[in-house]
């Protein structure tokens, strides 16, 4: 009995040491991420605490925490077990927040001033549904088209009743500007606003698309970041970092505690993660994926205006409302920057008009929104990725996706968000949902397969 208390007493000492160490640091972003993904998904989507908790919190550990909604004050607070209390607040027009215990909820605050379009034209230039020729209401305008085809490879894309494995929320085809193939699961709808994560990244990057064709800005030069200015950083462009290669120290594991945890789930200001990285390579040379990159682009926006209000209308009124995405809200920072890297919510519609016009060169109804070699700029291959990455988008230069053509590029985003862009097919596909393990080279080519030679 002795030798059986001491054994007990060891492997409990061995089991306290493991969770002081491992679990209990990593407490934060546990109950950081729950509120959260409990914050955005009601405020935003209006969906029931229980479905965000079967849905979108059934992650691995993320499952701990137990979550508490205050409807009235617009607040979620989650702990683990009680302990790490975290909470985040929702403000109309900003999004859900994360905050900590320093920061003044009750301050004021601004909010981005809307324009949305209001036409009689169809989509993707207005919102007049199209002409229901089919039952489930898509266009049967093309005579090169296998609907049956195409209509099989949409069903194959969602999970049957009972099954949780392809985990597919939306899916929709868009061939020249006609929608002719949309699918939704239960629960969603043409309506639903669906998180994009890294698909943001994209948004971002477009905005010195725009600044550029007005003049205002030269991505070939250095990145204006005054910490940079006197060592060797001051080499670092623009350029280097759309492209995700400025060379400098950066850990994007979600796995763990890292320099993307502790931005997303603890920083107050996201825009700042990466400006004290050293450099572990050299810039053009060193490509590295990193959200923190994307929100230091971010921060440098914000700069280019002389008013906070002027940032936050222009992410609306340059691209998002300007190409109709009025379902769409960028989510802030608690020092009010939009979280470019990763909070931005729209519907499955509207995120296939960002899709469109990539596909169409920047031109949107006759207006050129950048200029159209810039969408050649972001789909070519930058130094150091073996052909998978441009300008904060993913290509398909090196063939990962074989059954595909290569000059299919996309916004990607965490759980297999996609924004599909085909130039040779005329061709635009987004898949929202909640599996990293979607076939997406065989379903997208089982659509493609679907336009008769």
């Amino acid at each position: 009995m002795k030798n059986f208390l001491k054994i007990f007493a060891v492997v409990l000492l061995i089991a306290l040491v493991y969770l002081r160490i491992e679990i209990y640091p990593q407490l934060d972003l546990i109950s950081g991420f729950s509120a959260k993904s409990v914050a955005s998904g009601h405020f935003i989507d209006n969906r029931s605490l229980e479905t965000i908790q079967q849905g979108d919190n059934d992650i691995d550990k993320i499952d701990w925490a137990t979550n508490k909604l205050d409807d009235k004050q617009k607040f979620v607070t989650s702990s683990v077990y009680g302990l790490k209390t975290r909470k985040a607040i929702y403000r109309q027009g900003l999004g859900a927040t994360l905050i900590n215990d320093e920061y003044d909820a009750t301050k004021p605050y601004e909010v981005p001033k809307r324009n949305f379009i209001k036409n009689n034209l169809s989509f993707p230039y207005g919102e007049k549904e199209p002409k229901a020729c089919l039952p489930n209401g898509m266009d049967t305008v093309f005579t090169n088209i296998d609907y049956a085809k195409l209509n099989t490879a949409i069903e194959h894309a969602f999970d049957k009743k009972g099954e949780k494995d392809k985990r597919t929320r939306s899916f929709i085809v868009i061939y020249k500007d006609k929608i002719i193939a949309e699918k939704y699961a239960d629960g969603f709808d043409k309506n639903s606003k669906l998180l994009g994560w890294s698909m943001t990244k994209s948004i971002t990057a477009t905005y010195f698309g725009i600044l550029q064709k007005q003049g205002k800005i030269d991505i070939m030069k250095p990145a204006p970041i005054a910490e940079w200015a006197t060592d060797k950083r001051s080499k670092i462009t623009l350029n280097d970092l759309l492209h995700m290669n400025s060379g400098l120290e950066w850990e994007e594991n979600y796995g763990k505690i890292s320099d993307v945890t502790k931005m997303l789930f603890i920083a107050e200001d996201m825009t700042k993660s990466q400006i004290d990285k050293p450099f572990v390579g050299n810039p053009n040379n060193s490509w590295n994926y990193s959200s923190g990159t994307t929100n230091l682009l971010s921060g440098i926006l914000r700069k280019q205006f002389k008013t906070h209000q002027d940032y936050l209308d222009f992410w609306y009124s340059a691209l998002i409302d300007k190409i109709g995405m009025n379902s769409m809200i960028v989510e802030t920072d608690m020092a009010g920057n939009f979280v470019g890297s990763s909070y931005s919510w729209a519907t499955t519609r509207d995120w296939a008009k960002f899709g469109l016009l990539y596909l169409h060169n920047g031109n949107w109804n006759g207006e050129q929104l950048f200029a159209p070699n810039w969408a050649k700029y972001v789909a070519t291959p930058t130094n150091g990725s073996n052909g998978k990455y441009g300008a904060h988008f993913w290509l398909n230069a090196n063939g990962d996706f074989p059954d595909l053509p290569r000059d299919f590029y996309r916004c990607s985003g965490y759980q297999g968000q996609m924004v599909a862009i085909f130039p040779s097919q005329d061709m635009v596909v987004v898949r929202m949902g909640l599996s990293e393990e979607f076939d997406f080279n065989g379903f997208l080519s089982d659509v493609i397969r679907s336009l008769k030679n």
